[in-house]
């Protein structure tokens, strides 16, 4: 279920059932969009010829930086943003080894 309402601000919650909601709503919306990151790593499976540059050091590094520039403009603690998206890099290196793997596999 999509639900794109406007959420309640963090100060307008007036109680803890309200905050749940918006959190829940929130969450619902991260999803959907780690979805499409997702389907972008997934896509870079099928784009790359080589499985060697599936885990790019270089790569990680400046996704980090970026998010951590865009965390820091957001009012987001660095320390979550980092953590989360090494966890989240991390993941998503796992996930396209599989899928490269698997392409590789039903080529044959």
């Amino acid at each position: 279920m999509q639900n794109d309402a406007p959420l309640t601000s963090p100060e307008d919650c007036a109680d803890m059932t309200v905050l749940r909601a918006a959190i829940d709503t929130l969450d619902g919306r991260l999803v959907r969009l780690l979805a499409l990151r997702q389907a972008y790593i997934e896509r870079a499976a099928v784009l790359k010829t080589d499985r060697g540059t599936i885990r790019d050091e270089a790569r990680i590094e400046d996704v980090v930086t970026k998010v951590l520039a865009q965390a820091k403009a957001a009012g987001l603690s660095p320390a979550i943003a980092e953590s989360v998206w090494r966890v989240l890099i991390e993941r998503s290196i796992a996930h396209e080894f599989a899928r490269f793997d698997a392409k590789k596999r039903d080529a044959k």
